[in-house]
């Protein structure tokens, strides 16, 4: 089992940036596989960003390429995700994801998630 525990969201406006965190405990982090997604109302869920163990690769969505960077740092447990120049369409809950897989297709572990709400 691996246990997710979020933070970092906020209320913020156009052009802003925020970080999210979130802090893994249970397995050894280096070999846990992370992503963020979010989910806005009226939307399908999207996977924003991911990285593979100990970020053997990284993945962007379009949508967010060139603003926001995924990290992680496995001697903290935590993976963050960077958000530079927000746009109000960036509004929804953020989960944080984790799987066993390096490759995963799906993830078995979430998050609370946390709000995002940018302001124009």
């Amino acid at each position: 089992q691996v246990q997710l525990v979020e933070s970092g969201g906020g209320l913020v406006q156009a052009g802003d940036s925020l970080r999210l965190s979130c802090t893994a405990s249970g397995r050894t982090f280096s070999r846990i596989a992370m992503a963020w997604f979010r989910m806005a109302p009226g939307k399908e869920r999207e996977r924003v960003a991911a990285t593979g163990w100990s970020a053997a690769w990284t993945y962007y969505a379009d949508s967010v390429k060139g603003r926001f960077t995924m990290s992680r740092d496995d001697a903290k447990n935590t993976a963050y995700l960077q958000m530079n120049s927000l746009k109000p369409e960036d509004t929804a809950v953020y989960y944080c994801a984790a799987d066993n897989d390096p490759l995963p297709k799906d993830y078995a572990y979430w998050g609370q998630g946390t709000q995002v709400t940018v302001s124009s």
